[in-house]
């Protein structure tokens, strides 16, 4: 992803506008709104001047029952706008805002350099027309039904956000801030992203990157009584070991056989996939987060070497552990 028409030596901040309406996920539209106002020049001076608008203005409801004090959205919020955010929401996608709310919408899609949604605000987007023959996501609850009602829709249902052109939609809630902190990249160069982060004690980019589900969490899912935590936070220590069946059986106390058949029971997968995927995720925090050699990275996370990491990236992510890294490294941008 290139970098914008503005350059981020230039002190004008820019204007973000999020768009909500009642019943808006409360931290759709103030996760965004906090990483943009926290983002700052080299010189301290507020990058952004950021407003949150509905139709008519004033008290929103958020889903919290906390109430947003809003702008009309009216020509003077949209006038020298850079970036439209519409903000998702947990109510059924026929019910986000109104048949009113997206008439004023569709005829102001055209002002914002950029033009976006957090989680199900994907919907109001695709119902505009706006993400026909895009790659778009929303939150992962959601992505099969916008498939299906919005078949011209590219929907990419792991995908933490997407960037089609000057589109970007993003998966449900936190994923918000994500995208916000990767805008703010965009705008502003590594640094001054990573600021915000730092400050909102945030990763940059998470672990695992462009997923949705990183793999610890879908793991966490299956072992719902975390019978093998300890295991697992040992296997990141040790990723450089001997990681065989018989070697973790050990490390858990436990006899091979047995071990490996409770683990597939519990975790439903088999422990040597478990390993790959330990190192897999592992190795893609350091591609994105270092300028480590690709051989020193499968030296470091137990792969021994760079074609036995590159097959096992290619059966998870369809793509080399270096194109993954060009996609997704810091220094993408």
């Amino acid at each position: 992803m290139g970098l914008t028409n503005r350059k981020a030596d230039q002190r004008s901040p820019r204007k973000v506008v999020v768009v909500v309406y009642e019943g808006v996920k409360l931290m759709d539209a103030a996760g965004p709104l906090q990483a943009f106002r926290d983002a700052r020049f080299s010189d301290g001076c507020p990058a952004y001047r950021v407003a949150l608008a509905s139709e008519s203005g004033g008290l929103i409801m958020s889903d919290t029952g906390v109430r947003l004090e809003t702008v009309p959205l009216h020509r003077n919020v949209l006038r020298d706008i850079d970036t439209l955010l519409i903000a998702g929401s947990e109510l059924p996608a026929a019910l986000i805002g109104t048949e009113s709310l997206r008439a004023r919408l569709a005829r102001c899609l055209d002002r914002p350099r950029r033009l976006g949604s957090v989680c199900t605000g994907a919907f109001v987007l695709a119902e505009l027309g706006v993400l026909d023959g895009h790659e778009a996501t929303t939150h992962w609850a959601f992505c099969t039904q916008l498939e299906r009602e919005f078949p011209a829709v590219i929907v990419k249902p792991d995908a933490i956000f997407m960037i089609s052109g000057r589109i970007w939609t993003s998966a449900g809630v936190s994923a918000g801030i994500d995208m916000a902190l990767a805008m703010i990249e965009d705008d502003l160069g590594h640094l001054a992203a990573l600021d915000v982060a730092r400050g909102m004690v945030l990763f940059l980019k998470r672990p695992g990157g462009q997923s949705q589900f990183s793999v610890e969490l879908r793991r966490q899912v299956h072992d719902g009584r975390g019978q093998f935590d300890d295991l697992h936070n040992w296997i990141r220590a040790n990723l450089d070991a001997n990681l065989a069946v018989p070697e973790l059986a050990a490390a858990v106390r436990m006899s091979p056989r047995n071990f490996a058949r409770v683990y597939l029971r519990e975790t439903g997968e088999r422990p040597a996939r478990a390993v790959e995927k330990i190192r897999i995720e592992a190795a893609v925090r350091l591609l994105e987060s270092t300028d480590d050699p690709v051989k020193v990275v499968a030296s470091r996370t137990g792969f021994g070497d760079d074609e036995r990491m590159r097959r096992a990236f290619v059966k998870t992510y369809g793509t080399s552990p270096q194109d993954f890294r060009n996609r997704f490294g810091r220094r993408q941008r």
